[in-house]
């Protein structure tokens, strides 16, 4: 037997401009960025409807308003085994922390895969929540967001900030470490 999926959608105002959230079911299934890369057609959104959104537009002003470091909502990510696994370990970065692609690559155990990540990574369906902005180069240098790369330094500076670490330590890369380090966010 076959669910049908209900999607509805709603879009909440953030400090990045709006954000267009979609769940299949009830559940979280997308939260997209005005101008985002991958970003679905509009009319595979569903029907407008800020019910069940309720959690997470809360949840999403106490982020921005610099009160919640990491979220607890249930989600529909939907995607490979591979995508699955590369968005369950953006989650386990910490707030206001970034590592690299190939130590990402790395914590899913595939150390050559950097790229297979970074692709990974750019398909993610619910931006911010999955927090994929916490990723850089190798060099630790801002690479592609499918928010852009001023919203992925935005962000970034914002986590920084709210969190004290310091913007001015300078990323070294580890030497064979999945530890995460901290990135200055305008480089």
């Amino acid at each position: 037997m076959t669910l049908t999926e209900h999607r509805t959608h709603t879009v909440v105002d953030s400090a990045v401009g709006p954000l267009t959230l979609v769940a299949v079911n009830g559940t979280l299934a997308g939260l997209y960025m005005h101008r985002q890369r991958h970003r679905p057609p509009e009319e595979t959104f569903g029907e407008p409807d800020a019910e069940p959104f309720g959690e997470a537009a809360a949840q999403l002003r106490a982020y921005f308003g610099g009160q919640r470091t990491d979220f607890d909502l249930p989600m529909l990510l939907a995607g490979t085994p591979f995508q699955q696994r590369v968005w369950s370990a953006l989650r386990d970065i910490p707030y206001g922390e970034t590592i690299t692609y190939g130590q990402l690559a790395e914590r899913i155990g595939q150390p050559t895969a950097a790229r297979a990540v970074g692709l990974a990574n750019g398909k993610n369906p619910i931006g911010i929540i999955v927090p994929c902005h916490r990723v850089v180069g190798s060099t630790g240098h801002l690479t592609g967001y499918g928010g852009g790369l001023e919203t992925k330094r935005f962000l970034l500076a914002f986590e920084q900030g709210v969190s004290g670490s310091s913007l001015l330590q300078v990323y070294r890369p580890s030497s064979g470490s999945t530890r995460s380090s901290r990135r200055h966010p305008s480089d």
